[in-house]
């Protein structure tokens, strides 16, 4: 058992609360910063779990980005991708949905491209969404550079 962030062992206490908190496996130093980003900006489990999934993966994207209008729950800007993670998309009112397609015609204007994910696909399909998202990602990548 090693700490996603710093590689660094980790004993039976930090691991059991880690997991059972954040459902990734923490030190006690970065389980604490990510305490800290869920009280802050009300970060689903689920973006910390694909966040980190993302790392394993490869894929360098940041969590809870600032885009200068609200915070975003993983940003990977190499390829102007924004991700969010819905944790209660069945109570979504029209107002909310009406608001989500704009901040998502922003990003677009600004060359971002924004995808919702509910969040059960993530509990329950993890390796099966990173793997989309590498798609899309190739796809987003292959679209920069027939534009540039």
């Amino acid at each position: 058992m090693i700490c996603l962030e710093c590689k660094k062992e980790l004993g039976y206490l930090d691991h059991k609360n880690a997991m059972e908190s954040a459902g990734v496996e923490l030190c006690n130093k970065h389980h604490a910063r990510i305490e800290q980003l869920i009280k802050k900006n009300d970060t689903p489990l689920e973006a910390i779990q694909l966040y980190y999934a993302l790392k394993e993966a490869g894929v360098n994207s940041m969590l809870e980005w600032w885009d200068g209008k609200k915070s975003i729950d993983i940003a990977i800007s190499r390829v102007k991708l924004n991700i969010e993670i819905d944790s209660k998309y069945d109570k979504l009112t029209e107002h909310e949905a009406i608001n989500n397609l704009e901040d998502a015609m922003h990003s677009f204007k600004n060359g971002f491209t924004t995808i919702r994910i509910p969040h059960i696909v993530v509990r329950y399909y993890l390796n099966e969404t990173v793997n989309n998202i590498i798609g899309i990602m190739e796809g987003l990548k292959a679209n920069i550079k027939v534009i540039n």
